[in-house]
């Protein structure tokens, strides 16, 4: 596999035909190691139109998803970032290279630790990572952006909290097989916007429940 062929076509035929057209995100997702990030058994599918399967049933976003997703955050150099599932790291890595810090959180310690070292290669210096179930950490914390890589049955506020005004939150909301992907924006007044994007679906964020989503 030519490696920059594989990343140009993925550029071309996957996200600039799923309407990624920010020259910032494109930029950010042809200049990333996509292939670093992978697991090795799936390195040869790096580049393929499909989410790739992770530990503990888990997986990687495709990377026409991940593009929807840092295009519609509107990321800014100045904008500290949440990332709820870290995963492989390799979005961990965008958000960091569109933003001016990332705080990523994962409950499992083998995704953090291995993205830690992928992001080291790398030269990413940005991005704290934590290993940390996303309902233990303080809604008082406040960000520009958050970014749900798992989804939820239903919407609730407790990330809305955690939004600075003209915040976004990028966020799954469905069960299966129907699931939308929205993003949510809180203006100054406090009354929030709701964007419908696209349908999808993802693997659920761990520790979620209908009756107890979202409490702390």
């Amino acid at each position: 596999m030519n490696i920059e062929d594989a990343r140009t076509q993925m550029l071309r035929q996957q996200i600039r035909a799923w309407e990624v057209l920010d020259d910032r995100v494109l930029g950010v997702l042809g200049r990333t190691q996509r292939e670093l990030f992978v697991p090795e058994a799936y390195r040869d599918l790096a580049f393929a139109d499909m989410d790739i399967p992770l530990p503990h049933s888990q997986q990687m976003m495709s990377p026409k998803l991940e593009g929807r997703l840092l295009q519609s955050l509107d990321l800014k150099p100045e904008d500290s970032v949440l990332e709820i599932g870290t995963g492989s790291g390799f979005l961990t890595a965008c958000l960091a290279n569109l933003s001016d810090s990332v705080l990523s959180v994962d409950i499992f310690s083998d995704f953090t630790i291995d993205a830690r070292k992928k992001l080291n290669q790398i030269n990413i210096k940005n991005a704290e990572l934590r290993t940390e179930d996303i309902f233990d950490l303080s809604e008082t914390m406040q960000f520009d952006a958050i970014a749900v890589t798992g989804s939820i049955p239903e919407l609730d506020d407790h990330f809305i909290q955690m939004l600075r005004p003209g915040g976004r939150l990028f966020v799954i909301v469905g069960r299966t097989p129907v699931m939308e992907a929205l993003l949510i924006t809180a203006p100054g007044d406090g009354e929030c916007t709701h964007e419908s994007l696209f349908e999808t679906e993802i693997p659920p964020l761990l520790n979620t429940t209908e009756s107890e989503l979202f409490v702390l």
